[in-house]
């Protein structure tokens, strides 16, 4: 890239428009590097018990003096106080800051905010105001069914007769919103493809897919891809390893405190296993796939709620439940019904010996009884012994009358190809769906296939729905506020990044992590490494990779950011080992292609990386900044130029 200004001259202007957005991509990068980021704030502990003492008796429940209500986010700047992310603009940090009695609040006569609870509301304001989602004052959070539910298809519309879109459809005449346009081929071959095994398509296939006449020729690809077993595999290794906390290396595996599930996983993945079989052979384990619940043996004395037990607690409710147990690991649950007690007798099913609950690191003198979290449906023989609790734990948590339990993984799929959850976040599912008869026509649709989780996957990319032009969010909305208008962007993941340049600069490993290589071999897959290149799932994550969201998987992670931080820009923009891939990939592109054949691989780069041809304009511009003859210095050139574009980048 540091070329390309000299070889532009005094046409770079042209070539940005050409090119579209690089120069958006830029303006990105240094608004990144320049914004300040306000420090997280947490909701439950530092705002929440602050409103309820100063706030609550005149603003919450049915109680709104003078028109305030702090019931709900909504609520809150409905009233007008609060400008978010502007707390010197906001009128209720005057009326808990004033010294005029007339005009404080609490009202004169009352205990004044501290000045550390103050500092808390300010840096809440600053920070956007984050609320909780599903989470009011007023007492009466919904509550979502325990039981499934069958929910009646309307009548089709439009001909359409696929279950989603006969749902979705007749949500949307119900707003008077039309259902959005339909994409071409090659953008939908380019999404499908990096939805489902997550990679580029082959720049020839898409031409092939492009003239194909056929009229299931959608339905045919979709079924070739979920047929290719390890590139599927590969790519939702990725999606399980960070919600499942298991990678090639890590805190505790060196020492024995943290156990590896590879290749139980794997195979797993590669044979499809049914859904809920998988989840009970994590959660009465084999010793190949205990490495889940046995959580992270932590080095030292540590925080009552990160023991072993409490992890199993958080992190079973959290993956398969979409609860958080978290805040009730060390007290009840100021943002919703879940309590101490249950965290503790939930983990007591895990724990091998008497369970002392801890309420904020302080022992209690009592004791876990050992019970799960819905007894409606049964309950555990806490006297049994721990391999036998566990089993009985796995039959309640997948029993097909636990409908959270399909609810919530219909819900992650739903996400990771939709860009937002039917229940968002992901892992808030006491929150109101905004469509309740589609997350319920999903759940019924994975339990009916024998919890195919690939039938869920077919379905949900064959309907209209899915091959829709995506929506524009211009800010995410409140809890409550959003309505559908079409799928949504989503920004490539580092896997799927790496991945793609690998693809197209002819780069990448030619070996695997030593683990990784014994988990294809136990697997029998001999098509991993086949092109000579291994995916970046199968390898240890590298600077690049974690600087774009790969997390280092010490926590479950169930959705990773969605916007680019400002590290995450940076290294975009100059890493090292981005340049250094590049430059390879230029090098192996003049190599590969002779003098005469600029054009070609012109052609060809767009064709790979966007799925498209470039057009004529795009093309003499490329042609010009390759060089005659064509030039690494040059190839590089077009090669940052191409993959900075968000066009690139987005998976639209």
């Amino acid at each position: 890239m540091n070329q390309m200004c000299g070889l532009l001259g005094s046409g770079w202007k042209e070539w940005m428009r050409c090119l579209g957005g690089l120069a958006v991509v830029w303006g990105l990068l240094a608004s990144a590097a320049m914004a300040a980021e306000p420090a997280a704030i947490d909701f439950a502990h530092q705002i929440v018990p602050v409103l309820r003492k100063h706030c609550a008796s005149c603003h919450a429940g049915k109680k709104a003096e003078g028109g305030f209500s702090i019931n709900t986010r909504e609520l809150v700047l409905d009233a007008g106080v609060v400008e978010p992310g502007k707390s010197d603009d906001s009128y209720l940090l005057d009326l808990i800051t004033t010294d005029d009695s007339d005009l404080q609040m609490p009202p004169a006569g009352n205990p004044r905010v501290p000045a550390t609870a103050v500092a808390a509301i300010r840096q809440w304001v600053d920070s956007g105001l984050p609320w909780e989602p599903g989470f009011s004052f007023a007492g009466d959070a919904y509550e979502p069914p325990l039981a499934p539910r069958r929910p009646t298809l309307p009548p089709s519309r439009d001909g359409r007769e696929h279950p989603i879109d006969r749902i979705i459809d007749t949500q949307l005449a119900s707003q008077q919103t039309t259902s959005p346009e339909l994409i071409d081929d090659a953008t939908f071959y380019r999404r499908v493809s990096l939805d489902l095994v997550g990679l580029l398509p082959v720049a020839a296939e898409v031409e092939k897919f492009v003239a194909d006449s056929s009229p299931t020729k959608r339905e045919d690809l979709v079924e070739q891809l979920l047929d290719n077993r390890s590139a599927y595999a590969q790519h939702w290794l990725t999606f399980w390893n960070d919600m499942l906390r298991n990678d090639y290396v890590g805190t505790g595996y060196i020492d024995g405190g943290r156990k590896p599930i590879h290749q139980w996983l794997y195979r797993s993945l590669l044979e499809n296993k049914p859904y809920d079989q998988f989840v009970r052979e994590l959660i009465a384990p084999t010793d190949e796939s205990a490495g889940f619940i046995r959580g992270i043996k932590w080095r030292g004395a540590v925080n009552s709620s990160q023991t072993q037990e409490i992890q199993f607690s958080q992190n079973v409710s959290q993956v398969f439940l979409g609860i958080n147990l978290k805040c009730a690991s060390c007290h009840d649950s100021f943002i919703d019904r879940w309590t101490l007690q249950e965290t503790y007798d939930l983990a007591a099913l895990y724990s091998e010996r008497p369970l002392e609950i801890h309420r904020c690191d302080k022992p209690t003198g009592k004791f876990a009884s050992g019970a799960w979290l819905f007894p409606e449906l049964g309950q555990v023989d806490a006297s049994a012994p721990q391999p036998e609790r566990l089993q009985q734990l796995s039959q309640l948590l997948t029993d097909p009358e636990n409908g959270r339990f399909a609810r919530t993984i219909v819900n992650r799929l739903w996400y990771r190809l939709m860009g937002r959850g039917i229940v968002h976040p992901v892992d808030a599912m006491q929150t109101k769906p905004w469509n309740e008869d589609l997350l319920d026509q999903l759940a019924t649709e994975l339990v009916d296939s024998g919890y195919d989780l690939k039938h869920v996957l077919q379905l949900i990319v064959t309907s209209q729905a899915y091959q829709s032009q995506t929506a524009l969010l211009r800010q995410p909305p409140a809890a409550g506020e959003y309505h559908y208008h079409g799928p949504i962007a989503k920004r490539m993941t580092a896997e799927q990044f790496v991945d793609a340049v690998w693809q197209i600069t002819g780069t990448g490993p030619q070996q695997p992590h030593a683990q990784a290589a014994a988990m294809l071999t136990a697997a029998g897959d001999t098509q991993a490494g086949a092109a000579g290149i291994y995916r970046a799932a199968l390898v240890e994550s590298d600077l690049l990779m974690r600087s774009l969201g790969r997390p280092n998987r010490e926590q479950v992670v169930t959705s990773r950011p969605e916007l680019l931080t400002t590290l995450q820009a940076l290294d975009l923009s100059n890493s090292p080992i981005l340049v250094a891939t590049l430059r390879k990939g230029a090098e192996n592109v003049v190599q590969k292609y002779p003098p005469e054949q600029c054009e070609q691989f012109v052609n060809d780069l767009y064709l790979q990386a966007l799925s498209r041809m470039p057009t004529q304009s795009e093309r003499d511009i490329a042609l010009e900044i390759v060089g005659a003859p064509m030039s690494v210095e040059g190839c590089e050139d077009l090669l940052w130029a191409v993959l900075m574009l968000p066009e690139f980048q987005i998976v639209r």
